[in-house]
């Protein structure tokens, strides 16, 4: 009897699962997005936006190629990374010129106002089913790093002894980083099919 009552309270809160997932994705949206405004976020991204047929557009210098201190040519990105937590000033000069906060500064506001229309679909259907498509569709886009941009693989540095372990299918941290992001186009998918039943639904 008591498993019965909790399975159908189970069953009962359907909606606000839904809604707690829309939270969830809000959070996401916001944090990350809102992270796009500082140095240190908008200079990690740059290794999947310059490789991006989709967007390398949006910087000046994404697909330039310059020899490194190792003779081998490079893209010219790979010498002006900042570690996170470490400010070097020619390499935010360098980002300066590509166009590399600009860019940040608009891709975050975007990511944060899909949030905030993945939000009000606990209150708009039409606000959510256009949240929840667009989550699908961003998330399509960041899926898509994992063809186009070599870091996300782990790399092969040499050492005393061979590496075993490179290319693919050997995420790297941005990799792994990457790849979840199908749980955010599967989120994005119920969510829209979810606004979309309440505005079909017969009155």
């Amino acid at each position: 009897m008591q498993n019965n009552r909790l399975y159908g309270y189970v069953l009962k809160s359907d909606t606000w699962f839904v809604n707690f997932l829309r939270i969830s994705i809000f959070i996401v949206m916001a944090w990350i997005g809102g992270l796009k405004a500082f140095q240190y976020e908008a200079d990690g991204i740059v290794p999947f936006v310059a490789n991006s047929p989709l967007m390398s557009f949006f910087y000046k210098n994404a697909g330039n190629k310059v020899t490194n201190e190792e003779s081998k040519t490079v893209p010219e990105y790979t010498l002006y990374k900042n570690p996170e937590g470490k400010m070097i000033q020619k390499n935010i000069d360098w980002h300066i010129r590509n166009g590399t906060y600009v860019f940040s500064y608009g891709l975050g506001t975007m990511i944060v106002m899909i949030g905030v229309l993945v939000l009000l679909g606990i209150w708009s259907p039409k606000a959510g089913a256009a949240g929840g498509a667009l989550t699908f569709l961003m998330s399509l886009v960041t899926l898509s790093f994992l063809i186009t941009t070599p870091e996300v693989y782990v790399p092969d540095l040499g050492g005393d002894l061979p590496t075993p372990h490179y290319g693919f299918p050997y995420l790297s941290g941005a990799g792994r980083l990457v790849l979840k992001d199908i749980i955010m186009m599967g989120g994005g998918l119920v969510l829209f099919s979810d606004s979309l039943k309440k505005l079909i639904k017969p009155l």
